[in-house]
């Protein structure tokens, strides 16, 4: 069956699989369509590759991996591509550094701008702090430098 005419998943199976082949790195690919998501995941030792330098690669292959799999179809759903839990780490390092910024706006009584990060980055950040009464997130900068600030609420 031609690309063009497989379903979504297989798609961005057929996709992951040529990136990992042009790459070099041996992984096995993990592909699980649900009704609302298609989850993808490069597992294997030496996937550091396909990862990149803060997830910039990774997130390149997602977004590859979205528009493939889609590409003419007018119903859609999210495409979610990881390698060897990645995304779930990075989120546990992101969380951490929302609660250090929210101690030190607290404890110096100033808001605190993170390092420049992605949407999806702030939104974690954004996320694991919402439900604190003490502290206020927001973004602000342009694309590729807008960065979560996280700022104290005054009493």
């Amino acid at each position: 069956m031609a690309a063009a005419e497989a379903e979504p998943a297989t798609r961005v199976r057929e996709l992951l699989e040529r990136i990992a082949g042009a790459a070099g790195v041996a992984v096995t690919i993990e592909v699980d369509e649900g009704p609302e998501a298609i989850d993808a995941e490069y597992v294997g030792e030496d996937v550091g590759l396909l990862i990149g330098r803060r997830g910039e690669t990774i997130d390149a292959i997602q977004h590859l991996a979205y528009r493939f799999a889609f590409r003419g179809e007018h119903e859609r759903k999210s495409v979610l591509v990881d390698a060897s839990g990645y995304r779930e780490r990075r989120a546990e390092v992101l969380r951490a550094m929302g609660d250090q910024a929210a101690e030190t706006a607290l404890g110096d009584r100033r808001p605190v701008p993170l390092e420049p990060m992605n949407a999806l980055e702030r939104k974690v950040i954004h996320e694991h702090l919402k439900g604190r009464r003490d502290v206020e997130t927001y973004s602000e900068g342009q694309e590729p430098s807008r960065r979560l600030v996280v700022a104290p609420l005054v009493d």
